[in-house]
């Protein structure tokens, strides 16, 4: 018997040692380094912080596993909402060193009187484990969590654990820690809550979803956990008897968190910009960017049957240069939404027009010269192509205010050939447009109707230049940025001259109507463009304040199905200003003073019994006109048929004497004549501003001489082509 009793004990020795062994194995194998794993998520909650101007966390997302950004340092969070969590989960937390074993025996105790699982004895620190390390809920994950709760607090002080706790413990809707439960309870701070709303977040992190307050079948159940826990506080002197009254007579204040603040493309770009700085306080105005954004949203969706899926809206304080609201919207599980369409080239339109007018006025010209709106055909690379208006209708000879309040294109081709396409383009460099990288030869006169390729940064940016007179600066983006010394790229009264002509409703009333959409209340220039094939539609526009840009279209390149600027991004627009001038005190634009007011009158095209319109009109110094109140015309002298580097094919199959091309000068005043010359030698001489040339093999160089009848002579600049 002894022998047998030795035997049995040397076994069960053997078993439980190497039981022993293989539960150390084992342990040792499923250890996880829970402290090195807490330090990479406490310093992932140290990274760059977003702020918009008024301390407001803009880099917010309930989409992480962690909680990076809403988060307080320990002495920032109530001592009572400490004691409440503390007292609820973990009424030992300053004395175990990770695991409560007396907590674990009175659990093991009542779940075995009750045949099931009714108590829990999970410290704070196994917790923290469990959020570090998720495992199934068994015994065996029970076993790891203890052991690396100890690992936990052997290394990390109990500060450091309660702090990580509270600012990561699991609520509904995917809020993580108590300042996103405050905020999404009761859209306040942490520091504003009641005694009973502190508890409530305690009591809550048992059960989220079956005690979710915003449930009203679950409040009743809420109300009773958050009386036990202040019972159970009182009992043990952690309130008052005025306290507890208090907290049983007031009733839950829950109001739902503001509109989700979505910045998510703007901390994409000022992140790649500023770099890894610890906190960043941004320009952005929350509150502004956020309604901006809901209007956006709103216009979008009403054009979604139009094919509209992606907008942006930028908008600026130009007085500062601050940018204040950076507005994707669109649904993002479209193709295209992660790129940020503030920052994606696209064809402006006509969005470019005012710059190219502002230039003209500089060389000369002003807002009473006539420019001829009729069909033209310009050159596009080598080949031609017919210049119409958006409308089709041609309006003949019409004053440069009217010819950019309306938007012709016609008249834009002439003033591009009037300004250069080199120092138009250069001054579009001037004034930030860094995305039209190629020469300008590749651009040519269609950069006069917007066939280069910007952003709505850089459009906003250059609008906010007119806006100040002319000067430019680079935008703003964070509150601490030096500011730029600005540069005058457009002088003062010719800036201010292109504001009064886009705010002026009856210069744009012939394509646009009296009651135009873009006829603000507070005096506001506003120019809109839409791209080649419905693709791009823009609404750009500036008040004694702010800058508005708006582009709708289609990341994916797809075209809309007919959206202008005006039908579409200018309601917009329209309502984004409203709201920046909801409760202002209004101006209206400057206008600079050294601008001078005379009379006009303009030759009216429609019959009437008056030959002229007149008005009054505003000049730069020095370009009064000398025969007021008559308008001045445009005399440039140029050939605009052909076009430089023209290449035509001659046509074997018809016969020489029937194949014959225009050509066609700009400039020739009522009774001249042009003089025509090919290669050097007269051809002939004309007293119409064409003439149909036959047709013959060879490279050419034209060149004409306009005879005005006063014996005057202007010169062209020669144009060279060539015939296949």
């Amino acid at each position: 018997m002894a022998n047998n009793a030795v035997r049995f004990l040397r076994t069960v020795v053997i078993a439980a040692g190497t039981l022993g062994v293989l539960l150390t194995l084992a342990t040792l194998w499923e250890y996880q380094p829970v402290h090195q794993d807490w330090r990479q998520v406490a310093s992932s909650m140290q990274r760059l912080r977003v702020l918009d101007r008024h301390g407001i966390a803009l880099n917010v997302t309930y989409q992480n596993r962690w909680n990076l950004h809403d988060t307080e340092a320990l002495h920032e969070i109530p001592e009572f909402l400490q004691q409440a969590f503390i007292f609820a989960e973990d009424r030992r937390f300053r004395s175990h060193h990770g695991i409560d074993w007396a907590a674990r025996a009175a659990a093991l105790w009542a779940n075995l009187r009750a045949a099931r699982t009714v108590r829990g004895a999970s410290t704070l620190s196994e917790q923290v484990v469990r959020l570090l390390h998720p495992r199934p809920r068994t015994l065996w994950s029970r076993w790891m969590e203890g052991w690396e709760a100890m690992a936990l607090e052997r290394q990390l002080t109990k500060a450091d654990i309660l702090e990580f706790y509270l600012n990561q413990v699991p609520y509904a809707r995917q809020w993580r820690g108590v300042v996103q439960a405050s905020r999404g309870y009761f859209n306040r701070d942490l520091q504003t809550l009641s005694r009973k709303e502190m508890l409530m977040l305690a009591v809550l992190v048992r059960a989220p979803s079956a005690l979710d307050p915003w449930k009203p079948s679950a409040l009743p159940r809420l109300e009773m956990a958050i009386a036990r826990l202040a019972d159970a506080m009182q009992d043990a002197g952690l309130l008052s008897a005025q306290e507890r009254i208090q907290i049983a007579s007031e009733t839950l204040a829950l109001e739902a968190p503001s509109l989700p603040l979505d910045a998510s493309h703007f901390i994409q770009h000022i992140r790649l910009k500023e770099g890894n700085a610890e906190t960043l306080r941004s320009t952005l105005d929350a509150h502004i960017h956020t309604r901006v954004r809901a209007l956006l949203e709103e216009r979008r969706k009403a054009l979604g049957h139009l094919q509209v899926q992606n907008a942006a809206a930028l908008v600026v304080d130009h007085t500062t240069g601050e940018v204040l609201a950076w507005a994707v919207a669109g649904d993002k599980h479209t193709p295209g939404y992660a790129l940020d369409p503030v920052l994606q080239p696209r064809q402006p339109g006509s969005a470019l027009k005012p710059f190219l007018y502002a230039a003209a006025l500089e060389k000369g010209w002003t807002a009473a010269t006539l420019i001829d709106d009729a069909p033209l055909q310009d050159a596009i690379g080598s080949g031609l192509h017919a210049i119409r208006n958006y409308s089709r209708h041609y309006y003949g000879a019409i004053p440069l205010r009217e010819a950019l309040g309306n938007s012709l294109n016609t008249p834009a081709v002439r003033t591009i050939n009037f300004v250069g396409v080199e120092p138009y383009f250069n001054l579009l460099h001037r004034l930030g447009f860094s995305s039209l990288s190629h020469n300008s030869r590749r651009y040519d006169v269609g950069l006069a109707l917007g066939n280069g390729e910007v952003t709505l940064f850089e459009l906003v940016q250059a609008y906010a230049a007119l806006a100040q007179g002319g000067i430019f600066r680079p935008l703003r983006l964070r509150m601490d940025a030096s500011v730029t010394p600005g540069k005058q790229v457009i002088t003062s009264p010719a800036a201010s001259l292109i504001g009064h002509i886009l705010s002026d409703p009856y210069a744009r009333q012939r394509e646009f109507g009296a009651s135009s959409v873009l006829n603000l209340p507070v005096q506001t220039a506003v120019k809109t463009g839409t791209s080649t094939d419905y693709r791009d539609a823009w609404a750009v526009g500036y008040d004694y304040r702010h800058v508005v840009g708006v582009w709708m279209g289609n990341l994916n390149q797809m075209p809309m199905d007919g959206v202008t600027g005006a039908s579409g991004p200018a309601l917009a627009l329209r309502a984004i200003f409203a709201e920046l001038n909801r409760g202002a005190t209004t101006q209206p634009l400057p206008l600079d003073r050294r601008l001078i007011p005379q009379e006009v009158c303009i030759p009216d095209p429609a019959p009437s019994e008056a030959n002229c319109r007149p008005y009054t009109e505003y000049f730069l110094p020095g370009r009064l006109l000398a025969n007021a109140p008559d308008a001045e015309i445009s005399t440039v002298a140029e050939i605009l048929r052909p076009t430089e580097n023209l290449k035509l094919a001659y046509d074997p199959r018809i016969p020489a004497d029937l194949q014959a091309f225009r050509w066609e000068v700009a400039g020739l005043p009522e009774g001249g004549e042009v003089e025509w010359f090919l290669n050097g030698e007269r051809v002939t001489r004309t007293s119409q501003k064409h003439y149909l040339w036959p047709v013959q093999r060879g490279r050419f160089e034209l060149l004409a001489l306009l005879w005005h009848p006063d014996g005057q002579i202007r010169k062209t600049k020669p144009v060279r082509f060539e015939v296949k």
